[in-house]
């Protein structure tokens, strides 16, 4: 429990560098080390040490080198791989304004999933209050995929719009088909400026969650949230949202509430009915950008350096890579049962990768709902009535139209056309039809596990960690000890043999340790790269007052000591000799004129000063 006493081995320091670039937590990291030693005693240090070890050497960035090293790690990535793209904006004292980049998997995986793109941002990822925006989209297991990383100093409109122009660039030009994003008017206007042909969204579950905070001081507001819930998102056509939206405001007399007002001008780029005709892959929020924010706010924090949390962005990406990786093998090497025994379902199950065909299975069990009553029908263009039976007594009914000459069956819902996934209610149509096999356009390869994909081949960005030579060694060793040690462990013999071999390398290493312990020189002729990283500076001499112009050697010091006594003691002697000489002379004085009378001319006055301490004048 004594400072002096505790010390991290190479073995644990190591340890915790790797934890804290993998993510975990230093609490997490402690206990390992406690589980391992089989108790608190057993180890020679506690938690705190574990801690001040990430905060003083893992985590210590200062501020003028920082920008350097996210500027490094730009380079290198670029180095690694010439398809790694980043732009940065500076101010004019040559700070980060605006940065943007994106790794070579991330822009080849944009020819495929870059049709529908989630944009959102966040704060307190860093020291700088840098706001960090992620551009999500949706593989075809229908997992978020990251597509590009953002930091800005701000979120003006000038800002979006040199990242979203950059965006494009990066990207090669091609403009998205739907932009998902918060409610922030500057992003809106940056984009209808950047990329007008782009279909912008709002996330809709923001607006949703606005309601109580708005509607809060109206009467009943807990009805008025769920009654508005309903207008919403049960109003299958433009003019049953419009007539169920009027009756909503005038039974809650909410007509004059200007935030109603605006959210009605601006309807058509939130309310599901104005936009589920496009395809929008099954996004209707920024929900995907806002778990990978969740992600990095389990390891960053608002006092994170920029090298810190693009090293966390490089692990999320890897996180994203890595589940793809693993959902690929288990399309090809495992297969879902059919729920039924329709061939439509038996279709998409060869096509669909799990996921997505999980996502048909369910449409296929909700068929059993579905009540279908044909309406109309004139030269092989049908049209359909289906109920859906959602609670016991109460049915929502939907028009579905079947054309068999185009083979094209089309519902109200506008499941396919916002998912691409056919609804039940088509499903239902298709058996009242008896129809086998659904026309090719309705199995998207966009959701097919057959398609070979170029950025599968390729691995995300990840920088290798600037490791000094002995940490490179140790990690060496470690690696080729575990099998050594894996392979000994079978038997008591081989264990034995091992720990004998232990035993001798040791006593040789301790003797050559022991033979250069001591002074050792490095000439030009046998130094190196790594002999020179080797080099440690002199250990730092604390001295007090104002050091002197020229720091003597030792013989010197005793020769000007040695001089100074001798120069001192010769001119004592000479005071002495001369004092001695002036009372002589002053005895002489009085006693010639005590005894003659005859002189009377005027006698010479000597005057004398008494030499001050450490005085070597005479004094005259």
């Amino acid at each position: 429990m004594l400072k002096q006493h505790r010390e991290l081995s190479m073995s644990i320091r190591r340890t915790i560098e790797n934890n804290e670039e993998a993510g975990i937590r230093p609490s997490k990291t402690y206990q390992s080390f406690v589980a391992a030693a089989e108790g608190h005693r057993e180890l020679n240090f506690i938690e705190k040490n574990v801690r001040n070890y990430i905060t003083r050497k893992v985590r210590n960035v200062f501020e003028q080198e920082d920008a350097k090293k996210f500027g490094k790690y730009l380079l290198r990535m670029k180095e690694k791989n010439h398809n790694f793209f980043f732009e940065l904006e500076l101010e004019e004292d040559q700070s980060i304004k605006l940065a943007f980049w994106a790794d070579a998997r991330s822009r080849a995986a944009f020819e495929y999933f870059g049709d529908v793109i989630s944009f959102d941002t966040t704060y307190n990822t860093n020291r700088y209050n840098l706001v960090c925006g992620s551009f999500v989209g949706v593989n075809h297991h229908g997992q978020s995929t990251l597509l590009g990383c953002s930091l800005m100093k701000n979120e003006e409109i000038e800002s979006f719009k040199w990242l979203f122009q950059c965006w494009l660039r990066c990207m090669g030009g091609n403009a998205l088909k739907g932009f998902l994003t918060d409610q922030c008017a500057s992003m809106k206007r940056a984009l209808e400026a950047c990329m007008p042909t782009t279909i912008h969204r709002w996330c809709i579950w923001h607006i949703m969650k606005k309601i109580p905070s708005k509607l809060n001081g109206y009467k009943g507001h807990a009805d008025i949230e769920q009654e508005m819930s309903q207008v919403v998102w049960n109003s299958h056509s433009k003019d049953s949202f419009d007539r169920n939206l009027n009756d909503f405001l005038l039974n809650f007399c909410l007509v004059d509430n200007k935030w109603l007002s605006d959210l009605y001008e601006d309807r058509h780029i939130w309310v599901p009915i104005y936009l589920d005709h496009h395809f929008w892959a099954g996004m209707r929020s920024t929900q995907r950008s806002e778990s990978m924010h969740s992600f990095f706010n389990k390891f960053i924090t608002r006092n994170s350096s920029l090298i810190h949390f693009v090293k966390q962005y490089d692990n999320c990406l890897g996180s994203r890579e890595q589940a793809e990786r693993e959902s690929n093998a288990a399309d090809f090497h495992t297969v879902i049962p059919c729920a039924t025994k329709s061939s439509i379902e038996a279709q998409f199950q060869d096509v669909y990768t799990h996921q997505k065909f999980r996502e048909v299975q369910a449409q296929f069990r909700g068929k059993a709902n579905c009540i279908t009553r044909l309406t109309n029908s004139a030269l092989g263009y049908s049209v359909y009535e289906v109920g859906e039976q959602v609670f016991s007594s109460i049915f929502n009914k939907f028009v579905v139209t079947y054309d068999s000459v185009a083979a094209e069956v089309k519902c109200q819902c506008l499941l396919f056309e916002s998912r691409g996934i056919l609804c039940r209610h088509a499903l239902s149509v298709l058996s009242f039809e008896r129809v086998s096999q659904v026309s090719p356009r309705y199995i998207l390869e966009r959701w097919s596990k057959k398609v070979k994909r170029r950025h599968t081949h390729i691995k995300s960005s990840h920088d290798e960690p600037l490791l000094e030579p002995r940490s490179k060694r140790f990690d060496q060793l470690v690696f080729r000890s575990q099998n050594i040690c894996e392979f000994a462990s079978e038997s008591e013999e081989l264990t034995a043999i091992l720990h004998r071999a232990y035993d001798n390398v040791m006593a040789e290493m301790e003797s050559l340790k022991a033979k250069r312990k001591g002074a050792c020189s490095l000439s030009h002729e046998d130094a190196n790269l790594e002999s020179v990283n080797e080099l440690q500076s002199p250990p730092r001499i604390r001295t007090r007052g104002r050091p002197k112009n020229r720091l003597g050697s030792k013989l010197d010091k005793q020769i000007a000591n040695a001089t100074k006594k001798k120069k001192t003691k010769v001119l004592s002697e000479v005071k002495v000799m001369f004092f001695k000489f002036v009372i002589n002379l002053f005895d002489a004085a009085s006693v010639v004129h005590s005894n003659s009378s005859q002189y009377q001319g005027h006698v010479m006055n000597y005057q004398f000063r008494v030499p001050a301490a450490g005085d070597n004048s005479l004094g005259v």
